[in-house]
């Protein structure tokens, strides 16, 4: 599975996430602050 890592642009916060991680981060947000997320928040 292709890694990714999210960049929260709202709390900093670096997290390694995988493909099912990555879509549902795009859906509801940054697992810590709730912020919303876009594609090109992920590296």
């Amino acid at each position: 599975m292709k890694e990714h890592e999210f960049v929260c642009q709202d709390c900093g916060q670096h997290i390694e996430v995988n493909e099912p991680m990555h879509q549902a981060i795009l859906q509801n947000g940054c697992p810590v602050c709730s912020a919303s997320a876009e594609p090109a928040d992920f590296e």
